[in-house]
């Protein structure tokens, strides 16, 4: 971007923990370096703070809050639009939102609307406001295919690939935590000196893989292996019975002093920087793969099925990572 500043305003749900939100205040902060205006209006969250930090400026709004009360923001936000460049909307119920607010805008004082597609969203003609954008983001090419398969009126020459990235200075290669950072993990999660680490970062959730994720453990420990596996992601509250479910799972397959559960975390980096090797085992293809390639940028080897984004980032950076959707034994193998 070069010429006058822009005026750049990101709309999400809300600023916790995710992909998409990470995305959102890295895109903040680099407006900012550049010299842009960067607003977020969300619901806020623990990202808030560094979101500030960068200089970005954050407007807490609930345009995330599915009820139709959430309607009643919609004239503050064609008051916070008006003299914007670009409205670019990240989620479904603030693209709604947004769009609302703009279509009560004179055409000539309306910004600039993206939309960015970051997953195969049902199709449904409440996700197809993903797709109406006047510029769409597609953060893979299998999110493009999606797009064009499931919304064949959309216009291609609309749609942007845009990968998902990660920056190279916050994820080094051959990145070491801090000898402090070590000891804290050591003392609350100790592991016998040789024994392997494996890494499933993903929010506890029945389809992102970690049953999978078990099964590759017991079939490494019934080779005789010494692997101790580590299952990093929040839970959300109604996926409290899930998580008691995996720790029963783990329990009846012997492995209860072989892997630990080790909840959000914030310092994804360290923890996948000591693993041996990290594993993406979403069942669904995921629209891009963000930890595949924030493990790989560190230097750790990725074991991915063969589908969705993380296929894109293996096929890149480390095809040998890639098995076939499902297949566990291959995995294990692998390993």
């Amino acid at each position: 971007m070069s010429g006058q500043p822009l005026n750049v305003i990101q709309v999400v749900p809300a600023l916790e923990a995710g992909g998409v939100e990470r995305g959102t205040v890295e895109v903040a902060a680099e407006l900012v370096r550049r010299g842009h205006c960067a607003v977020v209006i969300s619901g806020g969250g623990r990202l808030e703070a560094e979101l500030n930090d960068a200089g970005a400026e954050h407007v807490r709004l609930g345009v995330g809050v599915k009820t139709p009360f959430t309607l009643r923001h919609i004239p503050r936000l064609r008051r916070l639009f008006a003299g914007a460049d670009i409205v670019h909307a990240r989620s479904r119920l603030p693209a709604w939102i947004s769009h609302f607010a703009l279509r009560g805008m004179p055409a000539a004082a309306r910004p600039t609307f993206i939309t960015s597609v970051h997953g195969p969203y049902t199709v449904n003609a409440y996700s197809r406001i993903m797709t109406r954008g006047d510029v769409v983001i597609a953060v893979s090419r299998f999110i493009r295919d999606y797009i064009l398969e499931n919304y064949p009126g959309t216009d291609r020459e609309r749609i942007v690939v845009i990968p998902r990235g990660v920056d190279p200075a916050r994820f080094p290669y051959s990145y070491k935590p801090l000898p402090a950072w070590l000891d804290t993990w050591e003392r609350e999660h100790p592991r016998p000196a040789g024994r392997f680490l494996l890494t499933l970062p993903a929010r506890i959730t029945r389809w992102k893989g970690q049953e999978d994720f078990l099964q590759v453990l017991a079939a490494l420990r019934a080779r005789g292996l010494d692997v101790q596996g580590l299952l990093v992601g929040g839970t959300a509250p109604r996926r409290r019975r899930f998580l008691r479910q995996l720790r029963a799972r783990a329990r009846a397959a012997g492995l209860e002093q072989h892997v630990s559960f080790a909840g959000h975390r914030d310092d994804l980096r360290e923890i996948l920087s000591i693993s041996d090797i990290v594993f993406s085992l979403a069942r669904e293809p995921e629209a891009f793969g963000r930890t595949s390639l924030e493990a790989l940028c560190l230097g750790v080897p990725v074991i991915a099925y063969n589908h969705g984004g993380a296929a894109e980032v293996l096929g890149a950076i480390f095809p040998a990572g890639k098995v076939p959707p499902g297949d566990t034994d291959a995995a294990a193998a692998l390993a």
